[in-house]
């Protein structure tokens, strides 16, 4: 009689990991086809940006009155979190997020679909997250492979945004696009209670990025490790943080890492008092959930 698989690795609340090498995913969510919200009217539709996988993206387009020409909306390419190993740009708190966002901004977003760890070890996600940018950065003449973003994205107003994981990802995109200059004028950074290594070694982050010699020198991981940081193509960065959240000291090392580097933005940080990581996407009709929602409008909106 053949044993069970043993528990290898255990890293809760996000994944198990067995001798047989099956992965054991202890957080899910329902997962939503493209549609039209009925009561915003917001639509949405997924793409597959790279021939290479088929991981999928979500392009969410607020409601449009006929114009001519068609009005041009700011571009947010956000960026979900879940530790490098869980969530969909497909599930239903993506599409709870950023479907008022969308509507009260106006704007046309892109939910970016990356391959996840540790089937994908990282810099996979990096690397994912880094061909959707220039993906997108393709319909800066208004001739790339999508309609919606020619006719309705104005590529002079991007804004980059994550939460968790997906705040490191954005930040290390929004560096990428200050070194290459792709083509997307990046107008600001949003980074939502965000992820980034500490100084004590995270056995998660070991185990999913297996070719790290250390979180704490990665400058993916680690802003204060990154030599080309000051390159940071955006002049704006909100950074909110949770007041109960155990990775609160990480968002605010990361204001302190750019407000003493040569990058020459501005910075926003905003705590929420009583709340807990990402509550905001857990919670989404809370009235603290629609005054983030309001603040990341004002934030894009705002007449510099």
């Amino acid at each position: 009689m053949a044993s069970s698989p043993e528990l290898l690795h255990d890293f809760p609340p996000f994944l198990r990991v067995y001798t047989d090498g099956r992965i054991e995913r202890l957080l899910t969510t329902p997962r939503l086809p493209p549609s039209t919200d009925p009561i915003s009217g917001v639509q949405s539709k997924d793409v597959v940006i790279s021939p290479d996988h088929e991981t999928k993206s979500r392009i969410f387009l607020p409601k449009i009155t006929p114009e001519s020409p068609p009005k041009k909306l700011p571009l947010i390419i956000y960026i979900h979190g879940g530790g490098f190993c869980i969530g969909s740009p497909l599930n239903i708190v993506t599409h709870s997020f950023l479907t008022p966002l969308v509507s009260q901004t106006p704007a046309i977003a892109v939910a970016v679909g990356y391959r996840l760890a540790p089937e994908n070890p990282l810099p996979t996600a990096y690397h994912d997250c880094w061909a959707a940018f220039q993906w997108i950065a393709s319909h800066a003449t208004g001739s790339g492979p999508d309609p919606w973003i020619n006719d309705y994205a104005d590529t002079s107003r991007v804004f980059l945004a994550g939460e968790s994981a997906g705040a490191n990802l954005a930040h290390y995109v929004a560096v990428q696009a200050g070194v290459t200059k792709p083509g997307l004028e990046i107008q600001g950074l949003i980074a939502l209670h965000p992820y980034f290594s500490q100084k004590e070694p995270d056995k998660m982050i070991q185990y999913l990025y297996p070719g790290s010699s250390s979180s704490d020198d990665d400058p993916k991981l680690n802003p204060r490790s990154d030599l080309e940081l000051e390159k940071m193509g955006c002049s704006r960065v909100l950074i909110m943080v949770a007041e109960k959240d155990l990775l609160k000291e990480r968002g605010v090392d990361y204001e302190e890492t750019l407000k003493k580097s040569k990058w020459e933005g501005s910075v926003e940080f905003v705590e929420n008092e009583g709340e807990d990581h990402c509550f905001y996407l857990f919670n989404p009709r809370s009235e603290k959930a629609k005054g983030v929602t309001q603040l990341l409008v004002s934030f894009v909106n705002k007449v510099i």
